[in-house]
């Protein structure tokens, strides 16, 4: 009985589980509201909902580091006041939904990286197009890569940390 009772607990933890996960994975839509950063925007769904979203894949400058406001104000200019559709991925400890997000049909994801605004987030990239894109930024010294040493945001938070 007891191991009836085990298995049907997994059981029903795999099914909540499995629903979690598809319950994330739903693309939607709406307008991009605000921008907090290089890899942070908030989009308004049609419903009026907010939904802060983490640009997945990606780690772009702090805003207290070299070429933070340059990021912020590339991502401005390809999202804001444009329609979103998210791809979400997953959620982060700070309670965003991070995703792939495509503003005006355009990968935002990927054209940070590609104008040197953000770094390849190597410990949860899978798209090994934006590795590519960062190698082309790097050799024609776009953004950040202009820099003769970039310092990337990991590496500056744990800085900031450490004063």
């Amino acid at each position: 009985m007891q191991d009836f009772n085990s298995a049907f607990r997994f059981a029903i933890i795999a099914t909540c589980t499995f629903y979690v996960s598809v319950a994330q994975a739903e693309t939607f839509s709406g307008k991009v509201v605000g921008i907090a950063d290089g890899d942070t925007l908030t989009v308004l769904t049609a419903s009026r909902q907010q939904h802060k979203i983490r640009l997945a894949e990606i780690d772009a400058p702090e805003k207290d580091q070299p070429f933070g406001t340059n990021s912020k104000q590339s991502l401005t200019n390809l999202c804001f006041g444009k329609e979103a559709e998210v791809i979400p991925r997953a959620s982060d400890r700070d309670k965003r939904t991070v995703a792939r997000v495509k503003c005006a049909g355009l990968d935002a994801n990927a054209e940070q990286v590609n104008r040197g605004m953000a770094w390849v987030y190597r410990k949860y990239a899978r798209d090994n197009k934006l590795y590519v894109l960062q190698h082309h930024a790097k050799v024609a010294k776009r953004g950040l890569w202009s820099d003769p040493s970039p310092i990337p945001p990991s590496a500056w938070r744990h800085q900031r940390r450490q004063m």
